[in-house]
């Protein structure tokens, strides 16, 4: 990793809230295989076979769906304890740095495990550098809006209680910065659209347990220190939106994302000069 890369997450945190998620992941396994399901829903749409792919923090959802396809999958996790979850062959690395030759996949899925990274856009270069020409990179993650309710409540109970506020939200991209991303580390055809999963908690808590449960809590270099004091959890807490029926509704906005290892035999746009057809007699109604 350069070292001009701001070093926004603590990747060592990552590494620990994941390990104690591992063993209460079933209880979000539900919200895991639904943007799973959406996610390799997009390789029904490919006709190019895959032979081996690999996985990157998948939570023993992914990979065995990507076996099922009859595609020989690794996969990985910065956490050894979640990548002990996955029965077939699983490595513990740290995402920042691909352990792989080049060339050693024709697919990779990263299914809602980059928004802890602090170089997405090194990350996203060695992912082409390990695809086989013609190789499919394939991912989901969180996007804005995503927790916004969540991060307000939480300003405004700080602000209120302390006079002043401290990260505790992950920053997330929008989904402009996933399509620019996929482009700059020189993916061919790139990709971003969005989805959403709505949610919906009977309480407050049921959102903060599902956080914990995925090893999504606060992992930000410049976080607080210590435990969130009672009052301020249950002021933030009260803050939250409710809908008609008195629960926390939720979405999760994720930006799916597609683009191909570069190849000789891909199609590529034609050049100024090269249409036979003129924008403007395209667009002009017939006599």
């Amino acid at each position: 990793m350069s070292p001009d890369v701001p070093q926004i997450f603590d990747r060592h945190a990552v590494r620990l809230h994941r390990d104690r998620a591992a063993r209460d992941v079933a209880a979000v396994r539900p919200i895991v295989e639904e943007a799973a399901t959406r996610l390799l829903d997009r390789l029904d749409d490919v006709t190019r076979p895959f032979a081996t792919a690999l996985d990157i923090g998948g939570r023993g959802v992914v990979a065995p769906r990507l076996r099922a396809r009859g595609i020989q999958t690794v996969a990985a996790d910065l956490s050894p304890r979640m990548a002990a979850l996955d029965a077939g062959p699983a490595v513990a690395m740290d995402g920042e740095w691909l352990p792989f030759s080049p060339h050693s996949f024709d697919l990779v899925v990263a299914c809602l495990s980059l928004h802890w990274v602090n170089d997405l856009p090194g990350l996203l270069a060695q992912v082409r550098h390990v695809l086989a020409p013609d190789g499919l990179f394939l991912a989901c993650m969180p996007v804005l809006p995503t927790l916004g309710g969540l991060r307000t409540a939480l300003m405004e109970a700080e602000m209120a209680q302390r006079g002043g506020v401290s990260p505790r939200v992950s920053p997330f991209p929008g989904l402009r910065d996933c399509a620019a991303l996929l482009q700059r580390a020189g993916f061919a055809l790139p990709v971003a659209d969005a989805d959403v999963i709505e949610l919906s908690y009977a309480t407050p808590m049921g959102l903060l347990a599902d956080l914990r449960h995925a090893g999504e809590t606060n992992a930000l270099h410049q976080r607080a220190r210590g435990l969130t004091s009672p009052a301020l959890l249950a002021d933030a807490l009260g803050r939250l939106p409710r809908d008609a029926d008195g629960c926390v509704a939720q979405s999760l906005h994720i930006a799916v994302m597609t683009g191909w290892a570069p190849a000789p035999t891909q199609p590529r746009p034609l050049r100024p000069g090269q249409f036979s057809v003129s924008l403007e007699e395209a667009l002009r109604d017939p006599p």
